[in-house]
């Protein structure tokens, strides 16, 4: 594989899948907060926060990690200022205590914190303003969420935030270049040694929070209700169980660690746990273990570069059918029959719509989870659908490019419409 091929996917892996501590919109806008209030230093008198239509609707239902079960923006700023800690970004919320969510509910009694909606910008989008006396400090994120892209303080630029195009591909990757095929060749190269160090987090922190979800009531208990009446569940249902109680826990509050995948711990969930199971079933090396999480992790990656960090459109659907693929490469199935997973799986769930994190995300992932592995097994058995069928093209990489077009542009309305609903206008 050419060399510079070879690092710049690496560069994306390391850069993509890094720890989180709870839903990210939430995180995110904390880690604004906490950066702003180290900026100012010194506890501010009020914070005002501006986010786009996505991050309120990813954090409208769902449960603040380590806030004592409270959900909201203003939850978010001031737990993030009065307590987190931004040099661990987005795990920023960690440290929290029993003294910072006390002082926490006093502020929220008061008007410490106002949130504003904000049009017209990146779909994720938050400014936090800070003001104390006469001073005050402000930091911006915008299309991924620790892509901190402006600081001032006291109305003037600190230097040194703003990246170039250049400067960004460099730090994180050009997922321009990715293809399913380049994809599996660098599965089948990378040293081991590269790719161990990002991917066994994944696996310890990602079935750590699924064994805890199956272990207590979260949510919906939708892995939970999956296994009920199995003495021993086929593999097809334990993947799909695991992967939802990781989501039912995450998303109802459980402040344990995920490592994310394009800027979702779901998706990271989604993506990882369902390969980790078959590799279990299957007693696959470790080896064949990380070189398939990958394949696994790249192929989702490679797909909601399409669609963007946020939309209408469920991410976990990229996520389910990047896991089915890594089963694929774990069970040395033929290209053909990777590629038409793909085609399976989002020629029919494609277009899920997202409407915000919260306890039905759990029920979208069994969803996705099943029809990738539906579409693996339709692969198997050389059956996948044709091009000119709705959006499937002759060419995987076109299809998949198709479907993000739908996810990117066409439900640009279906996002507005969901936001508008959600806030009751």
């Amino acid at each position: 594989m050419d060399q510079a091929l070879y690092e710049n996917h690496l560069t994306i892996l390391r850069s993509e899948l890094s720890m989180a501590l709870g839903c990210t919109e939430p995180i995110a806008i904390a880690y604004a907060a906490a950066k702003a209030r180290q900026l100012l230093g010194e506890m501010p008198e009020h914070c005002t926060v501006h986010c786009s239509g996505n991050i309120v609707k990813n954090v409208m239902g769902v449960t603040v990690p380590n806030s004592g079960g409270l959900r909201g923006i203003d939850v978010a700023a001031t737990l993030g200022i009065v307590g987190g800690n931004p040099e661990l970004e987005l795990a920023v919320l960690e440290g929290i205590t029993d003294e910072h969510r006390a002082k926490v509910r006093e502020l929220l009694k008061g008007d410490f914190c106002s949130c504003k909606l904000i049009e017209n910008v990146a779909t994720l989008y938050i400014v936090v303003e800070l003001t104390a006396g006469k001073h005050s400090a402000l930091v911006e994120i915008q299309n991924t969420h620790k892509n901190i892209t402006r600081m001032q303080k006291d109305g003037v630029d600190c230097p040194g935030v703003t990246v170039t195009k250049e400067e960004k591909i460099q730090q994180s990757g050009d997922r321009s270049l990715l293809t399913v095929k380049n994809i599996l060749e660098f599965a089948d190269e990378v040293k081991l040694s590269e790719v161990e160090p990002i991917l066994t987090p994944q696996i310890e922190c990602n079935m750590a929070i699924c064994r805890e979800g199956l272990e207590h009531s979260y949510g919906a208990e939708v892995g939970r209700v999956l296994l009920e009446g199995y003495t021993d569940p086929p593999v097809h249902i334990r993947a799909r169980a695991y992967a939802a109680a990781g989501s039912d826990a995450r998303m109802n509050g459980c402040p344990m660690p995920v490592v994310i995948n394009s800027g979702s711990g779901n998706q990271g969930i989604t993506v990882s746990v369902p390969v980790i199971i078959y590799a279990q079933e299957h007693s696959v090396p470790r080896e064949t273990l990380l070189r398939a999480l990958v394949a696994a992790n790249l192929i989702s990656i490679h797909q909601k570069s399409y669609i963007g960090s946020l939309s209408a459109y469920c991410g976990v659907v990229s996520a389910a059918c990047g896991a089915a693929c890594g089963i694929c490469y774990l069970l040395d199935y033929p290209y053909e029959v990777l590629c038409d997973t793909i085609t399976n799986t989002i020629a029919t769930v494609g277009g899920m719509v997202c409407d915000g994190a919260k306890s039905s995300c759990a029920a979208k992932i069994a969803t996705a989870v099943e029809t990738a592995l539906l579409g693996m097994k339709m692969g198997l058995h050389n059956r996948t659908f044709q091009p000119g069928e709705g959006l499937v093209n002759e060419d995987v990489e076109e299809t998949i490019s198709n479907i993000g077009r739908m996810g990117r542009v066409g439900m640009k309305s279906t996002d507005n419409e969901i936001l508008n609903i959600m806030l009751g206008n």
